[in-house]
């Protein structure tokens, strides 16, 4: 993901939210470049997780973590554990973007704790590698989207946005439009107004955005403004495959006898 951010691409993203380690593989396979496991809505066991993150690290997929908690020793443990990144819910001023930065980069943009014994340091093959070889490597390749869900975010976009180690703005349109509608600000925005501001931040402070999406209409239109990430596939889409199936089986069994195998007597 970082590779296609850097080089100005569209970084290819889907999302998982459920222990289904074949999809994993698939997405690899498919050229995705990361896989969004989100956390924050959905319950997994540390076991669970790590299980996840290993397969991403083999199949050669980034995994971007959204986190249940920004405590700082949960955070980087699941860079230890082999998680490529993260998306963080809610992040609404600079100090919540430099707490993040704080907690996941080592010294010197950040103060996060060295380990190296973890997946990220292939469980201390490593060693012979200096520490700040080893985490200078780390700060360069591991990245933080921070969601904008909130007008106090919309305040302080430019700020938010001009946080060393914040790599990618990303849109909340639903926790968004939600604070917008309730918003008591007389000049609050819309959502369009919103998109059209977090995309001027990032371009004037040379960083990536995106946001959710729900359409193909959606995709196209904020790519060609220039969004470098707008998840599209989910596991959730997986329930498609049973609409078709039982259409299909509503066409098969239309007209068919529908009394069963026992017989009359």
């Amino acid at each position: 993901m970082l590779e296609k951010f850097r080089g100005g691409q569209f970084a290819r993203v889907c999302v998982l939210g459920h222990s289904i380690p074949f999809y994993i593989r698939h997405a690899a396979n498919l050229k995705y470049d990361g896989l969004w496991l989100d956390l924050e809505h959905r319950a997994m066991s540390d076991q669970e997780v790590r299980h996840l993150l290993a397969l991403c690290h083999y199949n050669d997929i980034d995994c971007m973590v959204r986190p249940p908690t920004v405590e700082r020793t949960q955070l980087y443990r699941y860079l230890e554990d082999g998680a490529t990144g993260f998306m963080i819910p809610f992040i609404s001023s600079a100090a919540d973007a430099r707490h993040v930065v704080e907690s996941v980069k080592f010294p010197p943009l950040g103060n996060r704790g060295f380990d190296g014994a973890g997946l990220d340091a292939d469980y201390g093959l490593e060693s012979g590698r200096s520490v700040s070889a080893f985490t200078t490597e780390a700060n360069e390749q591991t990245f933080i989207v921070a969601q904008i869900e909130t007008p106090e975010a919309l305040m302080n976009i430019d700020e938010i946005a001009a946080v060393p180690g914040i790599d990618c703005l990303f849109i909340g349109p639903g926790d968004l439009s939600l604070r917008l509608s309730v918003s008591e600000d007389p000049t609050k925005v819309s959502l369009a107004d919103a998109v059209v501001r977090v995309a001027g931040a990032a371009r004037r402070n040379s960083k990536v955005w995106g946001m959710a999406v729900a359409s193909v209409e959606a995709v196209t239109q904020y790519a060609q403004m220039g969004a470098q990430i707008l998840p599209w596939g989910s596991d959730f889409w997986l329930t498609k495959v049973l609409e078709e199936r039982s259409r299909e089986l509503d066409e098969i069994l239309k007209g068919t006898p529908t009394t069963g195998l026992r017989k009359e007597p």
